[in-house]
């Protein structure tokens, strides 16, 4: 059952690594670092392991430290860590369960007591991201809701910021859907909502790029990487999925059909970023659409328009 987990060993004994991989790697996906930096760039990648296993007395940061780190990032604190150690004083175990790891494995190794904790805590991992994505999707539409769009906001200018790469964010709204619902009814506006949603979805390019229900008929997608000619683009691609469904409406003062209208903004992150900076930014960008005749993308820039 625990084919897909990935497990990330720790450890600056090139033998301890080999020893926990030669045990784990018929049931797992072995990732492995040496060093304390390592373990780090590992964790805050795009492939995040599902449990690390670290060892305590490392050169350079040691594995107290480098829990203390990944427990105080947004991006790891999820994943769970069992320290690998020699160390058998209470005093020591105490230390490593109050900076967040969730269980001990000494050394040296006995495989069945490796095997069942490793086992046991990839089991409640997957318990608790399935609660996680529950709790983070909305309810009507079935995509990820505002919480979710915050959270992962927050994340990706945090690794942007990292890699000194792009990120763009696309805030979108169904034109004049106050109409809608006033004229075609309740249900009707929740049917067009579930189909503004799957559309907006349809058109994500890359696996990183994340689509949420923002509030009521607002829509955001959040694309790592993107530029702003990028972002336009897909901006445009999210109007004419929508303008394609067909779906009437008539009271609408722009079109015979639902239309969106959609901001872009683009920044290259720094750490001290609020998200909220690029929210205002897209916000603003929203604004101008509407006020230039909805049924367009704009940026600060430049306008794309049916």
């Amino acid at each position: 059952m625990d084919e897909f987990s990935r497990i990330l060993i720790v450890d600056d004994e090139r033998y301890n690594i080999k020893v926990l991989t030669d045990l784990l790697r018929e049931d797992h996906k072995i990732m492995a670092a040496k060093t304390g930096e390592q373990a780090l760039n590992a964790a805050q990648g795009p492939n995040p392991p599902d449990l690390i296993l670290l060892d305590i007395m490392m050169p350079g940061l040691d594995g107290y430290e480098v829990c203390k780190r990944l427990k105080a990032d947004n991006l790891t604190a999820h994943i769970p860590v069992i320290f690998v150690t020699a160390l058998d004083a209470s005093d020591d175990e105490a230390k490593g369960f109050e900076i967040g790891a969730v269980d001990y494995i000494t050394k040296p190794f006995n495989p069945v007591i490796v095997k069942a904790r490793v086992r046991t805590h990839i089991q409640l991992k997957r318990k608790t991201d399935l609660l996680d994505r529950m709790a983070l999707l909305d309810g009507l539409t079935g995509i990820p809701n505002r919480r979710n769009f915050d959270v992962t906001l927050e994340k990706e200018i945090s690794r942007s910021a990292r890699s000194k790469s792009f990120l763009s964010l696309i805030l979108m709204d169904i034109d004049f859907f106050k109409k809608y619902n006033d004229h075609y009814g309740h249900v009707a506006g929740d049917s067009c909502l579930r189909q503004v949603a799957k559309a907006v979805e349809g058109v994500k390019k890359r696996d990183s790029d994340f689509a949420a229900r923002y509030g009521g008929e607002e829509f955001a997608m959040i694309l790592p990487g993107a530029d702003m000619k990028g972002a336009m683009q897909l901006a445009e691609d999210v109007r004419c999925a929508v303008a394609a469904l067909n779906i009437q409406h008539t009271t609408s003062d722009v079109a015979e059909y639902v239309s969106l209208s959609l901001g872009v903004a683009t920044i290259l992150p720094d750490q001290k970023m609020s998200p909220v900076d690029l929210i205002k930014a897209a916000d603003k960008s929203l604004y101008q659409a509407k006020a230039n005749g909805r049924n367009c993308v704009i940026n600060s820039f430049s306008q794309i328009k049916k």
